[in-house]
This record gives C-alpha cells, structure tokens and sequence, in this order.
C-alpha cells in the first residue's frame, strides 16, 4: 500500500472534528480556513481560529449538558458559525439537522420534536420568533441559541433563549474547569458515528431523515478531491442553504477534506458582487439559480441597444457552434477557432466579468433537471457549466461532466470509487462507501433503499455508448398516455422554464389522450415586458390573465413543442392565478413541485383541459406576506397551443 493509499484509508476513519483538527495543526495561522463579508469587509478565520471556535462552541454545548447520542437541530444562514455549531456538536458525540430558514412555524416545530432536539441554534429574530409560536410543542427543547443579537434586546431576560455570544463566554469558562474534556469528547468519536441528518425532498408525503456518518461524508469529500484535483487554499462560495445536501457534502466534508477556504456572501442580493471579489474556483448550486441568471441576461439584453444586441446573438451563435463540434467531438475548422477568440474577447469575457463567474474552471448545476439548452446557453459564451447528478442519500453529487467530454443531455461519469448501474426495470443505482447510513427510525424505508448492496435512486436513466448517465426523470413520475406512450414530464418542462418569462410549470397527461401544462409566469420578466408594451396591471393574478400575456408565453410554448417529439408536445396550457408556494406544500423547500399534491389540489382545472370547456371559474387561496390566508374568484382561459 503505497503512501496515499494510507493517507485515504486514514481519513476514511477519523470524524469531522479529527480532520478540523488536523488541519489546524497542519496549516496553522499559515492559511484561511474561513471568511466572511461583512459590512463590506471580508473577515477571515484561520485554521487554528476555526478550531478554537469550535472546540469553545462544544464547551458550550457541554455546559448545556449537550449528549454523545443525542441531536441539534440548526436553522441558519451561509455564516461562519453554522460551521462552528455544527462541528461542535460532532466533537462531543451528537448529530445535526439543519433545517430551512424560510419554513414555517409548524414544519420546525415537527422537525425539532421529531428528533427530541435539546439544543436548537437559530440564526436571528426572526427563527426565534417562529420557536416562540410553537414552544408549547417544544417541551423538550431546553436551549435555543440565537446567532444575531439584531432586536433580541427585549428578549434578553427570557431563560429559554441564550444569545452565541453568551454560549462562547459559558464554553471558555466551562473548558478552564474541564481542560481536556473536549478533545477526550473528540477522540471517542467513531468515523461510523452518525454526523448529519438531511431532510428528503418530501415531494410524495412527509420527508425522511437520511443519516450521514463521517465516514459517508469524507468519502464522498475524498472522490471530489481525488477528481477535480481540488488544492489546498481555492476558494469556494457558499451560497446553497445548510439544509441541502450540497453545502453539507461542502462545508462539511470537501472543505476540511482538501483545505479550501469556505467563503460566505454578505447578503444573498450581494453573492455577483462577492464572486467577483473572491473568484471562486468552483461552484455547485440548484438548477433555478442558472435558469434565472439565464433568464436574467436574456433580458436584459433584448433591452440593450442595437450594436450591443447584434454582437451578443453574433458571439452566442458562434459559441453554440463551438459547443455542438466539441460535444460531438469535431474538429473546428480555423475561422471558427478565430472567430471565438475574438468574441471571448469582446462578448464573453466581459459579460463573465460583469456576472461574477469569470474566474470558474467548474460550474455545476444540480439538485433538479435543468433544460440543456441553459447548459448550451453558458458554455456557448464561455462559462464551464456541467450537469451533475447525485442525492441526499448517495452522500451528494457522484456523476459529474469530465471537462474533455461535456454532452448537454447527460449528467457525466461517476466519480473514482463509485460504481453505477441501470436495474433491469432502468432504475440507476449506485454503490459507494458515501452511501448513506439509513433513515431515522425508519428501518423498512432503509431496508427499501438498497438492492444487493446497490442504493437505489428512484431515478429512471441508461448508459450511453461512451459511458455517460442521462437520467429520464422520477421512475415514479413516467407517465403514459392514453396510446401507452412512456414521457418524462421532468422533460418537457425543464425546457418551458428556459424561457425567461416561465417561472415554473407542472404538465399532466397520465392516461390522458394529450399532454397539458400549468404555468407560472416571471413576474419580473413579464413584468418588465407588460411595462414596456404599457399594459397595465396592479397584481400577479392580474397579469397572468392578461391576454397579451397569454400570447407571450402561448409563443414560447409552441417553440418549445418544436424540440419536442410528438409524444411530448403540450397540446393545452393555463395560466395559474398564484404562485406555487412552498408555505402552502406545492412546493418542497428545496423548490420541487410536490407533483401529486399539487394534481390533487387543482383538480378540476386540469379536468376542465381535458374537456371542451374554453375557459373555467375557479376559487381559490392565497397567503398574504403578513401570513393571512385570503380567498380569491377568477376566471381562467384554457389556451390551445395548435
């Protein structure tokens, strides 16, 4: 076993904290471990700083009487003190849930009380509040640690609250009565002991707690490392909720694993302005982020002047051009090679500049399928997107694009020590060691999860000739028609939400003699594009009934059925007077449609697609922003896209 060999299987069986500490005796005050914009200035914690905070934050916790077995529960932004919280509660034995700041009162409430969470650290007011609503459901939960002190000066004498920075003061004084409890607590620590749970999607019903031990997260960290040849010192943007898989396999894992600097954006409006500030070298994040920036400088560039608009369209052309050869492996003729040169020079490098993203060698888009035209779009002016493919349970993103062999329709290879295979009924499953550990009190789920040893994705896909996955969508979400013709919607609809004026749409056609879709506007975009006709309208709903609008997105439907086999082609739309919402179960927290809640719930416009009816009345609820919850009258029309 030569000396690397060694090197992995040692990492492969210490915990977090080990490696957190390892790397603070490595590289020291030497190299940032961490840093922080705030107020405009970037703050940064070394890798000697970084451990401190934690082991002080888990004296903390131990003051609180915090267990080895026992769980935390974290409802926090991208900032440095989730890691610090979160590590800490490693080291002394306990696993973390991190849940999603935008959930409502009672989703946290059932999540906290689900995992008997003693300690729960929130990030500010507001979290605090929703705790406050609920406390009486709470009665196990004898801590909540608030990271932002903003307005809790009114809530300063209530003892169930402690501010972080109070919780440090306890831990320094704590760890001077116990000075070496802490690293005892650390070295205990078993690279099978459980460390993270993760919430499932839940697009089928209430979501499962998938369990994550060191083991599974360094692991999955090793392969990322081993592949991308990731160095100690680059610099990774974290801009993904803590609650999702991929800032957990990151912050968690890649990071201490190849010692790179987690940096955190001031504010979720300033991440374009930190890109270019720090110029990451690599980035992962949700499909809708690229949709919208997509959506956002098409726009914006059907507003900008003539030459401007002619030199943008000329210089994406030419990179579609150049894409499409390489994908097919071509050779580009020398003019073309020319020509490209010149556009990065006038179009592509300034536009990268301008979004932030010019110093990426790797962008990557996952969590959700992502239309390969968007792929097209950002490599055709220069931007190294990929596709990669991965879940919660298999320990985060396993499939990648190698750079040399980028196809817009798939999701890559696997990465080194994980193996993928199609089942016999196309069901893609892969086997690693970052597979997960199981579901939380979930035995039969667990036991359901696995095939031979093979995790099972739930996803339907096949292997191409040149050893690529293209992924067909939810094995549970092929539909057939009325002929028995199988279709993904997942692909029909990932390419109506290229469109910079579609937000999000929901197709249906189980059983159906055509396909139909319901569609939510972008009220930004077709906002700015009612304005600029100078059609008026006062509300959401008042402009997705538009009749104009209608025949904005009726023209973008049908260019969308012209990439469409027949099979495929939507043959009727509406549009939705709302929003799909999160708050209100249409949507999950990590923005998947919740596809049978969502048929279910407005069943009798679909039917009505489905009928000769032109048009049909409906009522409906909406949730104001104060929370109240109104009912609204509308008449929707039924559109033939034919």
């Amino acid at each position: 076993m030569d000396r690397e060999e060694q090197n992995k299987l040692r990492k492969s069986k210490v915990t977090l904290p080990q490696l957190l500490m390892e790397n603070a005796i490595r590289y020291g005050d030497t190299k940032t471990a961490i840093r922080e914009k705030a107020y405009g200035i970037w703050q940064t914690y070394s890798w000697t700083e970084y451990c401190r905070y934690m082991r002080i934050t888990a004296a903390g916790f131990a003051a609180l009487n915090l267990r080895r077995g026992e769980n935390v529960c974290l409802i926090v932004h991208n900032h440095p003190e989730w890691l610090f919280s979160e590590l800490a509660a490693h080291a002394l034995g306990a696993t973390t849930l991190n849940l999603f700041t935008s959930s409502i009162a009672d989703e946290l409430a059932f999540s906290i009380k689900r995992i008997n969470s003693p300690v729960v650290v929130v990030q500010d007011q507001e979290q605090v509040d929703k705790l406050l609503e609920v406390k009486d459901k709470l009665l196990q939960t004898k801590k909540v640690v608030y990271i932002d002190p903003t307005g809790m000066t009114s809530y300063e004498n209530d003892p169930w609250l402690m501010s972080y920075a109070e919780l440090l003061k306890t831990g320094e004084k704590y760890m001077t009565e116990h000075p070496v409890l802490i690293e005892e607590e650390i070295k205990k620590g078993r690279s099978d002991d459980i460390a993270v749970m993760i919430q499932t999607s839940g697009t089928t019903g209430v979501p499962k707690l998938a369990m994550l031990s060191h083991r599974n997260l360094t692991a999955m960290a090793a392969q990322w490392v081993e592949e991308t040849k990731i160095k100690p010192g680059e610099n990774w943007l974290s801009m993904s909720p803590p609650a999702w898989i991929v800032d957990q396999m990151w912050g968690m894992g890649v990071a201490l694993e190849s010692a790179m600097v987690m940096n955190f954006p001031e504010t979720a409006e300033t991440v374009l302005e930190d890109f270019r500030d720090i110029g990451p070298a690599i980035i992962i994040t949700a499909s809708r982020f690229w949709e919208d920036m997509a959506s956002s400088i098409r726009v914006k560039i059907s507003d900008a002047g003539w030459l401007k608009k002619k030199l943008f369209y000329w210089g994406e052309s030419t990179g579609k051009m150049v894409v499409e050869k390489q994908s097919r492996k071509q050779p580009i003729p020398l003019f073309l090679r020319a020509l490209y040169k010149a556009m990065s020079v006038a179009v592509y490098r300034p536009l990268l500049d301008r979004l932030g993203c010019a110093h990426f060698h790797s962008a990557f888009t996952g969590g959700h399928p992502i239309s390969p035209d968007v792929i097209l779009f950002f490599r055709a002016i220069g931007l190294n997107l990929k596709q990669c493919y991965g879940l919660t349970e298999s320990g985060g993103i396993f499939q990648i694009q190698p750079d040399n062999e980028v196809k817009l329709e798939t999701v890559g290879k696997p990465l080194p020590l994980t193996e993928v295979k199609i089942a016999d009924d196309q069901e893609v499953l892969v086997k690693s060691e970052a597979n997960f550990s199981g579901y939380y009190n979930d035995y039969q789920s667990t036991q359901g999860a696995f095939e031979n040893g093979w995790l099972k994705t739930g996803d339907a896909g096949y292997i191409d000739d040149d050893g690529h996955l293209l992924i067909i969508g939810r094995k549970e979400d092929i539909i057939r028609n009325k002929s028995g013709e199988a279709f993904s919607p997942d692909f029909i609809e990932t390419r109506l939400k290229f469109s910079p004026y579609i937000k999000e749409a929901v197709t249906f056609g189980e059983a159906r003699p055509y396909i139909t879709a319901m569609i939510n506007i972008d009220l930004g975009n077709v906002g700015n594009w009612a304005e600029e006709k100078m059609i008026p309208y006062t509300t959401y709903m008042d402009l997705s009934q538009q009749q104009a609008v209608e025949e904005l997105i009726l023209k973008e439907i049908r260019q969308v059925n012209e990439q469409l086999p027949e099979v495929m082609k939507i043959n009727k739309f509406i549009l939705l007077y709302k929003l799909l919402d999160a708050d209100e179960e249409e949507l999950t927290r990590t923005g998947k449609v919740r596809r049978r809640f969502v048929y279910g719930l407005y069943i009798k416009i679909i039917e009505a697609m489905y009928s000769s009816q032109k048009n049909v009345q409906v009522t409906g609820k909406v949730r104001y922003r104060d929370g109240r919850i109104g009912e609204i009258e509308t008449t929707i029309n039924i559109i033939n896209v034919n």
